[in-house]
């Protein structure tokens, strides 16, 4: 007697994937980069302004 249907055990994986957008996270980063840019142009206003006429 012959099977018409066979069984098989197949796992099914299902991967769900979300973008998360964590607006905190984003805010961090951009107030951190902003001081980076203040205290970068704050130098340069330094070395023009005060270093460089010494010379």
């Amino acid at each position: 007697m012959s099977r018409q249907r066979q069984d098989h055990d197949v796992e099914i994986e299902t991967r769900n994937i979300e973008e998360r957008s964590d607006s905190s996270r984003v805010a961090s980063t951009l107030i951190k980069y902003v001081a980076y840019l203040i205290i970068f142009f704050g130098f340069l206003y330094f070395l023009i302004k005060y270093v460089f006429p010494m010379f």
